[in-house]
């Protein structure tokens, strides 16, 4: 398959709102690209940014060179100039992409890219793609202002393309340590307050689920591009069963998920499929995505994701027949019973890691503090951080400790993980305050990866450190 991506400024309805930011094409999210597993897909990158820009595609574990981590396995793409992305997407699932310089991904640059499966048997009448994302950038602040506003220097970093000059992607990496463990199954909202008292260092919101959860406060959390106030409709007959197709592209905010009147059967985490298992609310990190199916109902119904810790939500309607529409302030009240965190999930059996002994180890301390602001893993920023070392065909554990009040969703490129105990296989993972997560992976891919916290301010100012295959 070959795409087009032209991420340049533009002028953007968010239906209402009329802002100014940066976007593949005129639109957001971007451009849909969808393959077959095993196919090549060549997608040429032409930069009108005032800005160097590049493209990760989040989660394939794809030929290093094409990670699209400047500084790291590849030279910025300036702007005026093009470069083409070439590789073979290996496994089915629902992935996206987007910049890796600076917090690019906090304007409108990223897309959904799915891979799908020629083996699959369906079991669905229908597709609907749900795109979360919080929004800043035209409303008075740009992200870059944010930040400086976060390392109090009332100004942007560097410029228009903002992120600092020493480090990949223009990340000046910041250190930070922590500690991550796997919650039960289903969480019980009706008595959710266990870590709300839970001091977030400075953290501008406290979620009953995972502590500290963000930094920024924003004006808008979107469905597809759209604010609640004119939301994006989603429309389909009684009795269908939808595959509902779930990405986080947010910068700094975990959503949590409900459709009213329904409950969700969660069926794959990043891509690969689960044990499924029926739920009422998921809980998404930046950068996790989620396949839901559902049954749909006769009505109106919302769509609801709440900012996870923070005042607002992004909202959505599925309309199968005639009804009121549901008042934009509702609560689904499914979002407060059987909430499931990606932790909770089991992998399918056909995609589980074969039993072998762990040949090599690290330990990732997340840690940070918000005055200054500044990030880390292991006690260094990315700039100052020793990269991790790996030899091919080792199995490899990674222990991810937090010390800091704050959540972090913990990315690793270029390979998927599994998660304690037969858990779900990720790329991504949720790491909530004071707590440890595990999980092992196949060096089965060389290069120099990225490896860092999926919240887009603490990468940017020090939670990222390479895992870095060795001869």
């Amino acid at each position: 398959m070959s795409a087009r991506l032209h991420p340049q400024p533009v002028t953007l309805d968010l239906g209402g709102p009329i802002v100014r930011s940066w976007a593949y094409g005129q639109t957001v999210p971007g451009p849909l690209l969808r393959v077959t597993a095993g196919e090549v897909l060549r997608a040429e990158v032409v930069n009108a940014l005032p800005a160097d820009t590049s493209v990760h595609w989040h989660g394939i574990a794809l030929r290093n060179d094409m990670d699209g981590v400047p500084g790291l396995t590849q030279d910025p793409i300036r702007g005026g100039e093009s470069f083409t992305y070439e590789f073979t997407a290996p496994d089915p699932g629902t992935y996206f992409y987007h910049p890796h310089v600076g917090i690019q991904l906090d304007r409108g640059l990223y897309g959904v890219l799915i891979v799908d499966d020629p083996h699959e048997p369906g079991g669905y009448d229908a597709e609907w793609l749900v795109v979360l994302d919080d929004w800043v950038d035209g409303t008075g602040r740009t992200p870059d202002e944010v930040l400086a506003g976060l390392a109090g220097s009332g100004g942007a970093p560097n410029g228009p393309g903002g992120g600092a000059p020493n480090g990949p992607g223009g990340h000046d990496m910041g250190g930070a340590q922590g500690m991550t463990a796997t919650s039960g199954m289903g969480h019980d909202m009706g008595g959710a307050g266990a870590m709300a008292g839970m001091g977030a260092m400075g953290a501008t919101s406290t979620s009953p689920i995972l502590g500290g959860a963000g930094d920024v406060t924003y004006p808008y959390y979107l469905v597809n591009g759209r604010i609640p106030a004119a939301p994006e409709v989603f429309r389909g007959k009684p009795g269908q069963r939808v595959r509902i197709r779930v990405v986080n592209a947010g910068s700094d905010t975990a959503f949590r998920l409900a459709l009213g009147g329904h409950s969700l059967r969660v069926t794959h985490s990043d891509g690969f499929p689960v044990q499924p298992v029926e739920a009422d609310a998921v809980v998404i990190g930046m950068g996790e995505r989620f396949d839901l199916q559902v049954t749909l109902g006769d009505g109106v119904f919302p769509l609801v994701a709440l900012a996870e810790g923070k005042a607002g939500a992004a909202r959505a309607l599925v309309r199968t027949g005639s009804g009121t529409v549901p008042a934009e302030s509702v609560r689904p009240r499914e979002l407060d019973r059987r909430v499931v965190l990606g932790n909770d999930l089991r992998a399918s059996p056909d995609v589980l890691l074969p039993p072998r002994p762990v040949q090599r180890s690290h330990d990732l301390v997340l840690a940070g503090s918000m005055a200054p602001y500044r990030w880390t893993i292991n006690g260094a920023t990315f700039a100052q951080s020793q990269p991790l070392p790996v030899r091919q065909g080792e199995r490899v554990l990674l222990r991810f400790a937090n010390h800091s009040g704050m959540f972090h969703p913990m990315h690793v490129h270029g390979h998927t993980f599994a998660l304690p105990g037969g858990g779900a296989r990720k790329d991504t993972v949720i790491v909530r305050p004071m707590q440890t997560v595990q999980v092992e992976l196949e060096a089965d891919n060389p290069g120099q990866w990225a490896t860092h916290c999926h919240n887009i301010y603490h990468a940017e100012t020090g939670m990222m450190v390479a895992l870095s295959y060795r001869a």
